[in-house]
């Protein structure tokens, strides 16, 4: 189906589940982008790589570029509840919700234009998404991607690990489950070193098919021995459940030796390429880039 139908398709039943007759989806010289309060959300798709092999894409991760919307939404809540750190119980799970369907569709309109569809796509959802849908996690995604053309195992679920989230680590799981059954690749991300038997049994509890680190500030102990000692330990313990490790945000030459020496098998990173996949349609000032993982 041409994109351009595509985005109708979605508009107009948008339009029908929240009956308005506003339409979120824009298509602008081949880019995808979604209207949310007073932002407009493109996509910003980040080259995966084989560590041995850094020439060859193995799929990509989506994160969100934000830039001012200038056209008047309908909806009654606006994009500020959503920067608001709440705790859960006041969490607006609706607006989350819809937030994280309406990214996630404006991505996968992007890669399906853009993108050879060998790989997998990674995307971010918010933990309160999770926590929010209380079943069938997966099946209002599920109809978007097939009517794209695609099947769940071309998406992998990404959940970013938060100790905030501890308390609720029973329900997460369920909810990923509940993925997993639908046939979605499930990813954790840790933003810091594992080392704690909270996040180790997490990880085993879930045995996500892929185990993502970054690594943001290990430039600087890029060759510190006992470094490598640990990453290493944990490319082991992640071999051990099958599952795929991804070391992202090797921005730095050194990174990547030490993502190839600990035994990583994925890597993502500027330092490989300084051009990724810019679908976010802004023009004027650059748009401000975050994952969906900020929420």
């Amino acid at each position: 189906m041409p994109l351009q139908h595509l985005v109708e398709y979605f508009n107009d039943r948008l339009g029908r589940e929240h009956r308005s007759s506003f339409r979120p989806f824009v298509l602008d010289e081949g880019k995808v982008s979604g209207l949310f309060g007073p932002i407009q959300i493109g996509s910003h798709l980040k080259p995966l790589r084989q560590a041995l092999q850094p020439d060859l894409i193995v799929g990509h991760l989506a994160q969100i570029a934000v830039a001012p919307n200038t056209t008047q939404y309908l909806y009654s809540n606006e994009i500020e509840s959503l920067l608001e750190n709440n705790t859960l119980p006041s969490a607006d799970f609706d607006s989350i919700i819809n937030f994280d369907r309406l990214s996630r569709t404006v991505h996968m309109l992007n890669y399906l234009s853009f993108i050879h569809l060998d790989g997998t796509l990674f995307l971010e959802v918010d933990p309160r998404h999770i926590l929010g849908v209380k079943q069938d996690h997966g099946a209002y995604f599920q109809e978007v991607i097939t009517q794209c053309g695609l099947e769940t195992n071309n998406v992998a679920i990404v959940l970013s690990v938060n100790s905030q989230y501890a308390n609720y680590y029973q329900d997460l799981i369920k909810g990923l489950d509940n993925y997993r059954h639908r046939g979605y690749k499930i990813a954790l991300k840790f933003d810091y070193l594992i080392h704690d038997s909270e996040a180790f049994n997490l990880i085993e509890k879930i045995t996500p098919h892929y185990v993502s680190l970054s690594a943001r500030n290990m430039e600087k102990n890029v060759h510190d021995e006992a470094l490598l000692t640990k990453l290493i330990q944990l490319n082991a313990k992640i071999a051990s459940l099958d599952s795929i490790s991804i070391m992202q945000q090797v921005n730095e030459k050194g990174l990547d030796l030490l993502a190839l020496n600990s035994g990583f098998n994925f890597v993502e990173g500027d330092y490989y390429t300084e051009t990724a996949l810019d679908y976010s349609n802004n023009t004027g000032a650059s748009a401000v880039e975050f994952s969906s993982a900020f929420w």
